[in-house]
């Protein structure tokens, strides 16, 4: 995964007004699906209610490349409720190597 530094991904989605966490979801989703996560096309991240079916398919990409460090379940309450917040603590996850 791409190292980026998680206070840097925060400022600059809101610096862009959150288009830049769009990019974020996108790029991490592919930087996951190169490493075997299965998840859906990033097109379902705009449809309603079916963007959080998405959003779990992503969270359980990011269980996958954590080595289980970061949970799905605890990945995807982290941004349901947390936002950006949530993304820059997942990122985090993503910065740490593999044990």
């Amino acid at each position: 995964m791409t190292r980026r530094d998680p206070i840097v991904v925060i400022l600059l989605t809101i610096v862009t007004l959150g288009f830049y966490a769009v990019f974020w979801f996108y790029w991490t989703k592919n930087e996951m699906r190169a490493r075997g996560a299965d998840i859906p096309t990033f097109l379902l991240y705009f449809l309603p209610l079916v963007n959080y079916y998405w959003l779990w398919k992503w969270c359980e990409g990011a269980e996958m490349v954590t080595a289980r460090r970061m949970s799905s379940g605890t990945a995807f309450l982290l941004i349901f409720f947390l936002g950006i917040i949530g993304g820059a603590i997942v990122q985090n996850s993503f910065n740490q190597p593999a044990a």
